[in-house]
Formats: C-alpha cells, sequence, structure tokens
C-alpha cells in the first residue's frame, strides 16, 4: 500500500487496481477510474453483455450483445484513454486461477459484484492476501460505499448478511398466495418440464402424482403423442395444469378451511375452441424464424408489454407461445432454460403465471414487471450506479493514502434524511468474533487429504464433525452423511491433495466448518516443496495469516555479490549455503522454480539437480543474474531465507578466491567489551572473545553470517543474560545435541523455541 507521503496523481499511477465485476457499477468504476488518473487495472467478470443491460451500461452497444462485459468495457475505455494499460479477464472471480498470490499483486479492490457468494469470496481472498478491499452495491435509488481493511475496520462479513429469499415447495405447488409464487412455478416447474431436461426430477410431477385419484398417467399428459396437433397438445397442456391439477388440489378440504379455494380454468371456458382453432390457423408473419426474436405478442398483434392481459388474453399468449417453441425452435426442446433475455420464454412465464394468479385470487401483472420478477432483476438507476462509482473511487484514493481518519461508509438514501442524499458514517471496528484466515503450508503433492483432516483440522483446530469444501465443491464430511456419500469421502481421505476432484494447491482457499461446534473458518493452503518422510510432523505449518509484530532482531535478507556469468550453482552451495549458513539439506528455489534440492528426492530428479550443480548462474535453467531474490530452505533444521544475488562483474582473485561476498544481518559482539562479564545470549568471557574473534575473521573475508552457533546457557542463567540485554531483542540459533533451538528474549525474560 502508498505510503502516507501519497502525491495524488503520481502514486494513482503506479497503483495497481482489481476490479471485481464491469456491470453497472462496473462500467461507471472503470470510466471514472480512468478519468481518475488511475493507469494499471485489471477487471474480472464471466458475465457476457445481454440486451437488458443496455439502458444503463453504457460502455455497451447493441453489437456488444453476447460479447464478454469485461473485455469490451476494457476497449471501450481503451478508445478515449489509449495510453493506460486495462487487463480484462472473461472468467468466474471463483476460479482457481484467481487465488490469493494473484490477490497479492495489487493495491487495492473494488468490488462491483451482484451476488452474496461472490461477495463473501472476494473479501476472504482479501483478507488472506491483506489487501484492502472497497465494496458496494446498488438497488434502485438504494447504495452504498463501504471499506474494509485487514486489522483496521470490519471486514464485509464480520456483520450477518441476509439470506437470498426461497419459498417452500407446498407453498409453490399447492398453496401460493404471492404473483412471486406464481412466477416461480411458471418459470422453474412448468417451462422447466415441458421444455427443458425431461429427466430432471421436477416437483410439478411429484405432486401432480402425489394428489393423483385416477389412473391418469401424469407423463404421458406432458409428452406429446406421435402426430399429435400442436393446438390440441397445448390444449390438452393447459387443461390439466390449470384445471385438472386444480381441482385435485381441493379435493383436500383441510387445506381451504383458513384459504380462498382456487378456481378451475379450462380453455373452453375462455376460449372457445373455435377461436381456439383460430389462433392455431393465424398468419404467423410477425414470428421470425431468429431463435430469440420469435415472439407470441407479436404474432398475435400485442404491443405494449406495459399493458396488463387479461386472463383471456394470457389464455392465447399460453397457447401461441408454446406452438411456437415447438414449430419455430423445435431443435432446442428438452435443452431450454429460463433466460431472462429470451422474449418468448418470457412470454409462456408470464403468461402461465398470470393464468394461475388468476385461479388463485392474486393480482395479475404486466410483462415488463413479470420478467423482473422472474430474472430477479432490480430495475437499476444509472445515476445511482454513477454516484456509487464515483464514492468507491474516493474511498479507494483514501485507501492508498492510508488516511484510515477519513474512511466512510456511504449510504446512498432515496428520500433526503437531515437535507442529505449521500449519508457517511465511520467505518466500524474489526469483530472479534468474526474469524480470522489461517494459512498452512504444506506439500500439496504428496500430503492426503486424511493428513490435513486428522492433523490439522481435528488436532489443530479441535473439530469433532468437520466439513470441508473447496470453493463449491464438498471434498469431505463428517458426521450424518448420506449412504451414497460415504465411500466417495473414503476415498477422498486417501487421495493427495493435488489429485482431489477439485484440486487443492498453492493459492486454494479451503472453507473448514464444524457445525456442531458453530465454528467456521478458512485456511489458506501455501505449497510447500519439501517433504520429509522421517519427521511427517514437519510438513505442515498451520499460522494465523494476521501477521506477528516483526522481530527486530530477525535477519534481514541476505545480500550475496557474485560472479553470475563464472560461478556455478554448486560454488554457491558448497561455499554459501552450507559453509556460512549451516545448512546440511539445502533446498534452492528461484522465485516458483526448484534449482536443487538434497536428501530425500525423486529418482527422476537426481540427474536433473546434479546437472544444474555444474551449470553457472545464469545458465540455470530460471537463470540467477543481478536482482534475482533466491530462497534457500533446510527443512530438517526448519530454517529459511532470503539471498538478494547482485553481480559483480570484476573482482580480486588472490583476496577473494571465490569471488563471493555474503552480507547480511548481525549483531557484532565488540570484543573490547566482552572482558570479564558474560554477553547478551547469556556465554561466557572464553565463549565471547571466541565468536568475535570469529566474527573478525569473517569480517576480513567480506562475509556477515547471521547464524551464529552458540552454546545454550543453562536455565540459572536465563535471567542474568536478559539483563545485560536491556535495550534491545536477542535471537540467536544455537546447537543443542544437534537440534536446533532458538532462543529470544528481552528485559522480561528468555524463552527456549525448538526448531
Amino acid at each position: 500500500m502508498a505510503s502516507s507521503s501519497f502525491h495524488f496523481t503520481a502514486d494513482i499511477k503506479v497503483s495497481k487496481v482489481l476490479m471485481v465485476g464491469a456491470g453497472g457499477i462496473g462500467c461507471e468504476l472503470l470510466k471514472t477510474l480512468a478519468l481518475s488518473g488511475f493507469s494499471d487495472i485489471h477487471i474480472i467478470d464471466m458475465d457476457t453483455i445481454e440486451v437488458s443491460n443496455l439502458n444503463r451500461q453504457f460502455l455497451f452497444r447493441q453489437s456488444h450483445v453476447g460479447q464478454s462485459k469485461a473485455k469490451v468495457a476494457r476497449d471501450a475505455v481503451l478508445k478515449f484513454r489509449p495510453n493506460i494499460s486495462i487487463t480484462a479477464y472473461h472468467a468466474n472471480v471463483k476460479d482457481p486461477d484467481f487465488n490469493v498470490d494473484f490477490f497479492k499483486q495489487f493495491n487495492v479492490v473494488l468490488n462491483g459484484l451482484d451476488n452474496l457468494d461472490a461477495r463473501r469470496h472476494v473479501n476472504r481472498l482479501c483478507l488472506a492476501a491483506d489487501v484492502p478491499l472497497v465494496e458496494s452495491g446498488t438497488t434502485g435509488f438504494l447504495g452504498q460505499v463501504t471499506v474494509h481493511v485487514k486489522g483496521k475496520t470490519e471486514c464485509y462479513e464480520c456483520q450477518p448478511k441476509p439470506a437470498p429469499k426461497t419459498y417452500p415447495v407446498c407453498t409453490i405447488t399447492s398453496t401460493p398466495s404471492k404473483f412471486v409464487h406464481c412466477i416461480v412455478w411458471a418459470k422453474d416447474l412448468l417451462f422447466a418440464k415441458l421444455l427443458g431436461d425431461k429427466n430432471q426430477e421436477n416437483d410439478l410431477n411429484v405432486r401432480s402424482s402425489d394428489a393423483a385419484s385416477s389412473s391418469k398417467n401424469v407423463e404421458d399428459v406432458f409428452e406429446r403423442r406421435k402426430g399429435e396437433e400442436i393446438e390440441q397438445y397445448g390444449r390438452k397442456i393447459f387443461d390439466h395444469v390449470f384445471g385438472y391439477n386444480i381441482e385435485l388440489a381441493l379435493s383436500n378440504e383441510e387445506t381451504w378451511k383458513n384459504r380462498n379455494r382456487p378456481k378451475p380454468i379450462y380453455s373452453k371456458d375462455v376460449l372457445p375452441e373455435e377461436l381456439a382453432l383460430q389462433n392455431g390457423n393465424m398468419d404467423n408473419n410477425h414470428a421470425s424464424d431468429d431463435g430469440l426474436s420469435v415472439s407470441a405478442m407479436a404474432s398475435l398483434g400485442m404491443k405494449n408489454p406495459q399493458d396488463i392481459w387479461s386472463v383471456k388474453e394470457n389464455s392465447r399468449i399460453f397457447l401461441e407461445a408454446l406452438k411456437l417453441f415447438f414449430t419455430k425452435r423445435e431443435k432446442e426442446i428438452g435443452n431450454l432454460s429460463f433466460d431472462k433475455d429470451d422474449q418468448l420464454a418470457v412470454e409462456f412465464v408470464t403468461a402461465a403465471a398470470n393464468i394461475r394468479a388468476a385461479s388463485f385470487g392474486i393480482p395479475l401483472h404486466n410483462l415488463f414487471e413479470a420478467k423482473g420478477i422472474a430474472g430477479n432483476i432490480v430495475h437499476a438507476v444509472a445515476t445511482t450506479n454513477a454516484v456509487i462509482a464515483g464514492l468507491i473511487v474516493i474511498e479507494a484514493i483514501k485507501v492508498l493514502r492510508n488516511d484510515i481518519k477519513s474512511y466512510r461508509m456511504t449510504y446512498c438514501l432515496e428520500h433526503p434524511s437531515r437535507n442529505m442524499l449521500l449519508m457517511p458514517v465511520e467505518p466500524f471496528e474489526p469483530n472479534k468474533s468474526c474469524y480470522t484466515p489461517l494459512s498452512l503450508e504444506i506439500n500439496t503433492n504428496r500430503s492426503k487429504l486424511k493428513d490435513l483432516v486428522e492433523k490439522i483440522v481435528k488436532a489443530k483446530l479441535g473439530m469433532n464433525l468437520p466439513l470441508i469444501m473447496n470453493a463449491s465443491s464438498l471434498l469431505y464430511e463428517a458426521g450424518d452423511v448420506e449412504d451414497d456419500m460415504i465411500a466417495i469421502y473414503e476415498a477422498n481421505l486417501e487421495k493427495v491433495l493435488a489429485e482431489l476432484p477439485s484440486p487443492v494447491t498453492g493459492g486454494t482457499m479451503l472453507t473448514v466448518e464444524d457445525y456442531l461446534q458453530e465454528l467456521k473458518c478458512n485456511i489458506n493452503i501455501k505449497h510447500r516443496m519439501t517433504y520429509c518422510l522421517e519427521h511427517p510432523s514437519r510438513n505442515m505449518l498451520l499460522m494465523p495469516v494476521e501477521p506477528f509484530e516483526p522481530n527486530k532482531s530477525c535477519y534481514t535478507p541476505l545480500s550475496l555479490e557474485i560472479n553470475t556469468n563464472r560461478s556455478k550453482l554448486k560454488d554457491l552451495v558448497e561455499k554459501i549455503v552450507k559453509a556460512k549458513l549451516g545448512m546440511n539439506l539445502p533446498l534452492i528455489m528461484n522465485a516458483s522454480s526448484l534449482l536443487y534440492e538434497a536428501g530425500d528426492v525423486e529418482d527422476d530428479m537426481i540427474a536433473i539437480y546434479e546437472a544444474n550443480l555444474e551449470k553457472v548462474l545464469a545458465e540455470l535453467p530460471s537463470p540467477v543474474t543481478g536482482g534475482t531474490m533466491l530462497t534457500v530452505e533446510d527443512y530438517l533444521q526448519e530454517l529459511k531465507c532470503n539471498i538478494n544475488i547482485k553481480h559483480r562483474e570484476e573482482f580480486d582473485e588472490e583476496k577473494e578466491p571465490d569471488g563471493m561476498v555474503l552480507l547480511g544481518w548481525t549483531q557484532p559482539v565488540p570484543a573490547a567489551e566482552n572482558k570479564n562479564k558474560s554477553v547478551g545470549n547469556g556465554a561466557s568471557t572464553s565463549d565471547a572473545t571466541m565468536a568475535a574473534a570469529e566474527s573478525e575473521k569473517d569480517d576480513e573475508m567480506g562475509i556477515v553470517s547471521p547464524l551464529k552457533k552458540r552454546k545454550l546457557p543453562d536455565d540459572s542463567d536465563i535471567s542474568k543474560a536478559a539483563a545485560d540485554t536491556k535495550n534491545h531483542k536477542q535471537l540467536q540459533v544455537i546447537d543443542d545435541e544437534d537440534d536446533l533451538l532458538v532462543l529470544e528474549g528481552n528485559l522480561d525474560g528468555f524463552k527456549k523455541r525448538r526448531l
């Protein structure tokens, strides 16, 4: 994050911003970011442009329908800001590619999402990556912008969110009382049964057959018989769902004791047979053969979607729409799913819902209203989106300035409050009961799911009946589990993490939950290359993502001056990593590329590592040159450090035969002050003198090692050692019978911690 000495125009240009969502808010936000001077913007959106987007998402045009929102938005903005960088991803933000490591590269994340699940996912990734999040949302004239900075303000999930509205199946199928119940029935049951996947279980069948008191075969009713005229088939469906099924429902007297009784509707009552036949033979000049443009309204000469149709008009639309599906779009039958931009589908669902509503005494709605309900559309206001986008950018700038005191959660109101339409409030502090994501370092190519369950989830987190999910994929569940799932979960336990049905690799965010304990947390997986067969417990390291305060006595990354065009990898391994750092079984990585590993190595890798040892650094598969940062680790010692490589072209071969100078952190013990007293680590005078001499010898060679081996002081000397370190903390790595210990302390005392 930028420092408090933020320079408005300069630092905005170098900031890297991630936008999630390129819809109503996203279009306005991208435009505003570009006009505000941001020059490195990344956008993620999985959606394509629909006709219904065009009235408020002004970066899109009619010709863009069906194309990626993210990519079209990028292209539109680059036309008036060609000198900035915009990277567009037509993808789901929950895809594995967008993991914690991906999020870490950004200075701030800006959300313009429209669903709760994705918002929660982004929030958790931002927490794990320690990247500030600016969240937003709009509903008509209402909107809000909130700021979420880890450890400073509450996260998105610190406050409970309302669950999406759902309706009981029995209400939908038997006792609707609202128009939305009729819409759900028409869209999810009737439309799906007639035009969707025939093999999909459907409550329309179940309820009908449960209620049936005759031998009528329900499946036969919905099947169109060979040679059956489409008009006859349509009337059969109409009479079954709006007439016969209602009569069956009325036969249960208990249901209607305290409810208004529905009225069966038959086609012969609302459409005399001669009119129905006339409808069937009408000239369909208005019905185009072009897929989604086919329209029952156009076919019947009805033009205004704001009109509320009568029961007779709804019946005509219902029969005409069904006819057009079977005559103009017959190849799609069996594969259709409701799409709010499919005009014929919207007409069919509106008509069916209105006929059912009329039967149950529920007010009818026009096509425009029904489409909004069926498509879960909140009719957005473009001005609200623009206002919210501007507020997002303002808060993003505050975040980049690290101006915590000025952070605000701002609410956009429909009606003024205290003469204000924008209501800013200070953000709340983090909710202490809100879970903190954990971080687990583990070899995902060798560790099994059962290792994670037994040694981490149960042993470390204390869960008894855990459930483990990777995104929306359930990997394991204990307790009361369906019989057919037991074998699947048991098989998963024996698989290595990277080979699970939903692979767990570096950057994966797992959700772990125990319902009985009401305990839930996220675990950010970090892949570690090493794996120790002799000490399995060392293969997993669980820690909070929230970092501890920096240990001021801990060494900073080392710096190695070396001629990368002449020195070989084996020179670095033998003369620096082993001789100076004291590692016995080192592992050396350049970014994600493993250059060398000692110890328990796969047979096919031994030859590769031996060949690497003989190569000069600059010619390795992942070249080591000036500016390279190497990671060096010894997993048996649990010792790890970074080495920053600085290329040196010239060196004195007499004074520096190796051509290598290692520089790093040290707290040298001045020899002059060590006479007749103990030193800060509790060693005796003779030990200190020897240590100083050793340090001076290293200094002559241009080498300062951060790892000085010392004798462990007796417990009785610990308090004395603490007194000698009054003004600073100490950290020493020491030998103790071939095991490494860390001695940490300050004036309050020392403690031993075994590595």
